[in-house]
């Protein structure tokens, strides 16, 4: 039923006359009993019955009456809901993200949600070997993800894609390597060397078949991690080297040393995916507004770091 006429019908029992809704909603007479009539085909029974020279509603019409006075009530709340959320998001926000995003962004994320009143974030962090997490959004309302690029398929599914900062991924040495001396490294560099691996696929195990495609060779991995503490401790082991994020891998705290590689792309992209009708709630736009405003003062803060140490 057409919320419209249902709305006459409840003028009509609070007014008494079609001449009296008529005026009140500024439509001729006829006009309003043609869309009555409309209701009562809609309704299969009789809405309303003359008596005299006027109608009243019958039993059926003023039990409809009600519930369209429900309805009616009901907009209004979500309505008066609606503005109270655009003016101060409120409710419960699920994300998901990778576990040295998180160790990058929750820290000052959480901080900012906390001083939003009324707003809860629920958080966990990700499966590292997912295929697909944009798979995720189906399940969460904000997942941030790395990737080389925006991938096409992202786009193709009709996701809301949200950049949050590019990281440079640097290679990995044991303190006392050779390589070490050397302010960058290039492929050619490399290409004798052993590698601490991830499983094929994941974006850094991207950066090791860009490696082998400019060296023309393959490279010799000895071992494939998902855990980037475990790839740091045996890479200061002295087991072999590795492809590591710039902004969370201690260099130089744990008995390993980073060099930027050069030649060939070597970094991420960090976004948060979601689904385009889950980023219009006003929840979840302030979350990810907050998760926006934290990676840039992280990026911003950790690459003057970097500057620095140079």
């Amino acid at each position: 039923m057409e919320i419209r006429r249902l709305e006459l019908l409840r003028e009509l029992a609070d007014r008494g006359s079609i001449t009296a809704v008529a005026k009140a909603t500024m439509r001729t007479p006829s006009a309003v009993s043609q869309q009555l009539k409309i209701l009562e085909r809609e309704a299969g029974i009789p809405l309303t019955e003359r008596v005299g020279r006027g109608i009243v509603l019958t039993s059926a019409g003023r039990a409809l009456a009600q519930t369209a006075a429900d309805v009616a009530t009901a907009i209004e709340k979500a309505e008066a809901l609606w503005n109270d959320f655009r003016e101060s998001p409120r409710g419960e926000v699920t994300m998901t993200i990778f576990p040295t995003g998180g160790e990058m962004l929750l820290p000052g994320l959480l901080h900012s949600v906390d001083r939003l009143a009324g707003l809860k974030l629920y958080c966990n962090d990700q499966d590292s070997v997912l295929e697909d997490v944009a798979n995720l959004t189906a399940d969460y309302d904000v997942v941030v993800s790395d990737s080389p690029h925006v991938l096409p398929a992202w786009t193709e599914r009709g996701l809301a894609i949200v950049p949050l900062m590019r990281e440079s991924l640097d290679v990995a040495l044991p303190e006392d390597h050779p390589l070490g001396r050397k302010a960058a490294l290039t492929p050619a560099d490399l290409i004798d060397e052993t590698w601490i691996g991830v499983p094929s696929g994941l974006p850094f195990d991207r950066i090791l078949r860009r490696i082998e495609a400019a060296n023309g060779a393959p490279a010799k991995v000895a071992q494939r991690l998902t855990d980037n503490s475990i790839v740091e401790a045996v890479v200061a082991a002295g087991h072999g080297i590795a492809i590591l994020p710039r902004f969370t891998t201690r260099d130089r705290e744990n008995g390993l040393i980073t060099r930027p590689l050069k030649g060939v792309p070597s970094s991420r992209l960090i976004s948060a995916l979601l689904r385009p009708d889950r980023a219009e709630r006003p929840s979840v736009r302030a979350v990810v507004k907050a998760l926006v405003d934290e990676a840039t003062r992280f990026e911003r803060e950790h690459t003057a770091e970097g500057t620095q140490k140079n």
